[in-house]
């Protein structure tokens, strides 16, 4: 990687990305906010808080079994029946079920740019940003 730093021109660097579309920029500039500073609406790309194994609940907005009385005391948070009768005898794939969620590669679409601040080089975006604190993200035009 030292070779692809040294033919740029530039130090080494924690993350690499490649973007396209660029015209006027060539191999080593910086790019900074000033970008952004005629725009009004961006995208974020960024990958998602992981939250683990979770039930269907959480994961897929289930409504749970019944009511949590007459007996349904181990019920209440579970998918409820997941396969028919003797025929297919089988579960199909892709059956909403419990598992991992989260840490996925996710677009927040139409978040507002509030303002563009090119002595520190920030840009204050309006909505949800996935991703966890300290995150790489990726704005688009």
């Amino acid at each position: 990687m030292l070779g692809h730093f040294a033919k740029s021109g530039t130090t080494p660097k924690r993350h690499l990305a490649e973007f396209t579309g660029f015209e006027e920029v060539n191999l080593g500039d910086t790019i900074t906010v000033e970008l952004f500073a005629d725009t009004a609406f961006v995208d974020v790309i960024a990958t998602s808080k992981g939250k683990g194994f979770q039930g269907v609940m959480k994961r897929h907005g289930f409504g749970g079994v019944g009511q949590t009385t007459h007996g349904q005391d181990d019920r209440a948070r579970k998918p409820g029946s997941i396969g028919a009768c003797s025929y297919p005898a089988k579960v199909f794939k892709g059956l909403r079920m419990g598992g991992q969620m989260g840490s996925e590669r996710v677009t927040t679409h139409n978040l507002q740019v509030l303002k563009v601040i090119p002595e520190h080089n920030l840009l204050l975006i309006k909505g949800s940003i996935p991703g966890f604190k300290g995150s790489i993200v990726s704005v688009i035009k």
